[in-house]
C-alpha cells in the first residue's frame, strides 16, 4: 500500500459519520460540554489531497478529536467503499448552529481579514448571542495565539485561517491543553462577513457548491476545484481497489 493511501486510511478511520438529525443533536451536546482541548475539524476532497502531499497537514488531521464528513466528494468516496456517508457535515452549516449552542458563552474569532473578520464578530454576537472575547486575523505566530487563548481563557476557538495552517494551529493549541472547543472553520468566518456569498440552495442540495464558488473565484479555486476533484477521483478509484476501513457512526 502507497504511503498516501496509509494516510487517507487514517483519516477515513477517524471520520465520524452523522446518521440523522438526532445525532446531529448528539454531537452538538457532547461538543458543548466538552472542558478539555478538543478539536473539531472537517474533512473534504480538498482536504483529502492535502494529506497526500503535506505530513504536517496529515499529522494535524490525524491528531483532531472529531472530524466530520463534508462535500460530495466525500460521499462518493464512502459509496464506493460500500458506506452509507451519512449526513452532509459541511462547517458553513453546521458552525452556525454550534455558535447558537455556544449562546453566552465566550468565543474567540481568529481568521480571515478586516474588515470581514469585524463584520462577522458582530453578526455572530447579534445572531447567536455569542460573547467575542479575542479578534484576531489569521496571519499571527502559533505562539501568539497560544498567549491569546491563556490570557483570555475562551470556551470556543472559531478558526478561519484556510486548510492546512488551521489545523496545525489546532494541533498546537490542542498539545498545550487549551481547554475549550477548537474549530476548524475553513472560509466561515468569509461567509459570516459578507466576503463570500453562499450558493443557492437548490444548488447546495445537489451538492454543486463548489461550482458557485469557482464560478465566484475561478482563479483561488481553479487548482482545488478544476485539478483537484478529478485528481481526487482517480485517488477514489485507487484506493477503493485495495480496500479502505470501516468509519465511525455517531
Amino acid at each position: 500500500m502507497a504511503e498516501w493511501q496509509k494516510r487517507w486510511n487514517t483519516i477515513v478511520g477517524k471520520l465520524e459519520v452523522v446518521a440523522d438529525a438526532t445525532a446531529v443533536q448528539r454531537l452538538l451536546d457532547r461538543l458543548t460540554a466538552t472542558q478539555a482541548a478538543t478539536v473539531l475539524g472537517f474533512v473534504n476532497a480538498h482536504a483529502m489531497n492535502l494529506v497526500v502531499r503535506d505530513g504536517a497537514c496529515h499529522q494535524a488531521l490525524s491528531a483532531a478529536d472529531v472530524l466530520l464528513r463534508d462535500g460530495s466528494g466525500m460521499a462518493i468516496l464512502y459509496r464506493r467503499l460500500g458506506l452509507e456517508p451519512g449526513l452532509n457535515m459541511n462547517g458553513t452549516d453546521f458552525i452556525p448552529r454550534l455558535l447558537a449552542a455556544y449562546r453566552g458563552r465566550r468565543v474567540a474569532f481568529w481568521g480571515t481579514r478586516q474588515p470581514y473578520l469585524d463584520q462577522a464578530v458582530q453578526r455572530s454576537a447579534a445572531m447567536f448571542g455569542v460573547v467575542p472575547v479575542s479578534v484576531h486575523d489569521g496571519f499571527a505566530s502559533v505562539e501568539s495565539y497560544l498567549q491569546l487563548a491563556r490570557e483570555l481563557q475562551p470556551e470556543l476557538i472559531v478558526l478561519g485561517m484556510g486548510m492546512p495552517r488551521q489545523e496545525v494551529v489546532a494541533a498546537r493549541l490542542a498539545a498545550a491543553d487549551v481547554p475549550c472547543l477548537i474549530v476548524c472553520g475553513g472560509a466561515i468566518l468569509d461567509f459570516l462577513g459578507g466576503k463570500v456569498s453562499r450558493a443557492p440552495e437548490w444548488l447546495r442540495r445537489l451538492g454543486g457548491e463548489w461550482l458557485y464558488r469557482l464560478a465566484r473565484e475561478p482563479k483561488r479555486l481553479f487548482m482545488r476545484y478544476v485539478v483537484g476533484n478529478p485528481l481526487f477521483l482517480l485517488r477514489t478509484v485507487l484506493y477503493c481497489r485495495d480496500g479502505g476501513v470501516a468509519r465511525h457512526t455517531v
